[in-house]
């Protein structure tokens, strides 16, 4: 939830993640081919497994960055209005407007 006191410099952190993927992912590459030159094919195959996470991965981190700042609210949007504990769906709520437990 946004509060409207986040640091008025803050970083996203998608190019690190993106740099983590990329790195993990020659690592994991590097690691099928020794292991299928060695031999032993149940590590090749979790090698790549791992590879392909991280191509998923940075593919999901490259749409991110290409998105732009939109799902992330600038200077100009005011901070969101706090949940009170209000149940506007079922209009429940304790004697003192707290929220009550609907849970059995």
């Amino acid at each position: 939830m946004r509060t409207g006191n986040e640091p008025l410099q803050a970083r996203s952190p998608l190019r690190i993640r993106r740099g983590l993927a990329l790195w993990g992912l020659v690592w994991a590459i590097a690691g099928a081919v020794a292991f299928a030159m060695a031999g032993r094919p149940e590590w090749a195959a979790a090698c790549a497994a791992v590879a392909l996470l991280a191509i998923v991965d940075l593919g999901i981190v490259i749409r991110h960055i290409h998105q732009g700042p939109h799902y992330q609210p600038g200077k100009d949007i005011p901070p969101y209005e706090p949940d009170r504990g209000r149940n506007e769906l079922f209009g429940r709520r304790n004697a003192d407007g707290r929220r009550r437990n609907t849970r059995p």
